[in-house]
């Protein structure tokens, strides 16, 4: 049960950083100024998480939630989105494994680019606060004290989620690949995604039509192959995740979208 619900929360928090595409940009004095066509402030989207195998069926063990807050928060003189991402174990399953994590993270609204990155994080004992401030002017991230040399518009594990949706996924192909920087801890990484094509996938909320993508992660303990997961991502102009699904020792566990409110655009990807 403890590697069940421990593998669906590293499923489920590594959902901010996949499918996401480089862009270059000459950041001279100024920073970029991207054009977002997705999203929006006061949007939240709600997930259930829940373990697929043949004996048990479904069993829902946690939800989840990211939400962009109504606020006028300013850094360095620029306005910032405040961004919340949360997910919790459900009552029961805290006996075995209790998780409760937070994520927030403040993204220029103009760049897409994290300014100031928080994590407080509880997962069956263990427990990590953590502060990283970016200066996307001089490429730089502070982190426990150290002093971290990034590249251009390095995003955190939440802003890269958003990043990603203001993307043009018109003539994407079966077979591409697009990379994305990201800030994890003290250490930059790559995450490559790769995308597999479209599909129709069924939630709680109807059935939507999708972009599928194969995000590679970091192997280690966890995940013993680079593209152990799927994300699928509505064929509009949201860009919403509406399914995630991993696969552990037996069966799989999934993140189901439930909810959804404050989108930016109309939801034309609802194929019922």
């Amino acid at each position: 049960m403890k590697t069940m619900i421990k593998n669906f929360n590293t499923a489920a928090l590594l959902m901010s950083v996949l499918l996401s595409i480089p862009a270059v940009f000459a950041k001279g004095q100024d920073l970029r100024n991207l054009e977002n066509n997705s999203f929006q402030k006061g949007e939240k989207l709600k997930y259930r998480a829940y373990y697929d195998s043949f004996l048990p069926g479904y069993i829902t063990v946690a939800d989840a939630s990211l939400e962009i807050r109504e606020s006028n928060a300013t850094i360095k003189g620029r306005r910032a989105m405040h961004v919340i991402g949360e997910a919790k174990t459900r009552r029961f399953f805290n006996l075995f494994f209790r998780v409760n994590n937070r994520y927030e993270t403040y993204i220029d609204e103009e760049a897409i680019a994290p300014w100031h990155f928080m994590r407080d994080i509880y997962e069956g004992g263990y427990e990590r606060q953590e502060n990283i401030s970016f200066n996307q002017f001089d490429n730089i991230a502070y982190t426990e004290g150290k002093k971290i040399n990034t590249p251009d518009y390095v995003q955190d594990i939440i802003s890269a989620f958003y990043f990603a949706r203001t993307l043009d996924f018109s003539d994407i192909q079966p077979g591409d690949e697009f990379e994305i920087d990201f800030l994890f801890k003290d250490s930059v990484y790559v995450t490559k995604i790769k995308f597999e094509g479209r599909e129709k996938v069924k939630t709680q909320v109807g059935t939507f039509n999708t972009m599928k993508f194969k995000p590679m992660v970091l192997t280690g303990s966890v995940f013993k192959q680079p593209y152990p997961m799927t994300l699928w991502v509505s064929d509009d102009k949201n860009r919403i995740p509406v399914m995630l699904q991993s696969g552990v020792v037996v069966g799989n566990v999934k993140l189901e979208l439930t909810e959804y409110h404050g989108l930016k655009n109309p939801v034309t990807a609802l194929a019922d």
